[in-house]
């Protein structure tokens, strides 16, 4: 008898520990081909490799020092994310689609919202 759902994945069907070791695994293997194949992910990776030890010894509070490494990680997850979405775009089609435009426009608008975001949480926290 089938346990899955008729709307679901067939990939899906683990759960427990079992779940939580394969998504430990797929994640791995997600940050290891974003770090492969995306030059801007390198990029963001290195900066936060500065900047998040930065933030351990700049004067500011327990709350101040989560913002800041927060606003570098939200950089990292947004990237991570619109890597993803152009990935999927250029599986469906390597045509010039005015929809696959404006998803790959979309994701890179959320990066640099994201980057956006660092200098002015840090200047708030260090300034404000």
């Amino acid at each position: 008898m089938d346990t899955q759902p008729r709307n679901e994945s067939p990939h899906k069907g683990r759960s427990g520990l079992r779940r939580i070791v394969n998504a430990f695994g797929y994640s791995k293997a997600g940050l290891a081909a974003a770090y492969r194949n995306e030059a801007a992910f390198r990029q963001e990776v290195l900066l936060a490799a500065l900047m998040i030890p930065l933030a351990l010894f700049l004067p500011a509070s327990g709350i101040g020092r989560a913002l800041m490494i927060g606003s570098v990680m939200l950089v990292l997850v947004v990237e991570l994310l619109n890597s993803a979405v152009e990935a999927v775009v250029d599986r469906v089609s390597l045509e010039d689609h005015a929809l696959a435009k404006r998803a790959k426009d979309i994701g890179s608008a959320a990066v640099m919202l994201a980057l956006v975001n660092v200098p002015i949480t840090w200047a708030l926290v260090l300034f404000g």
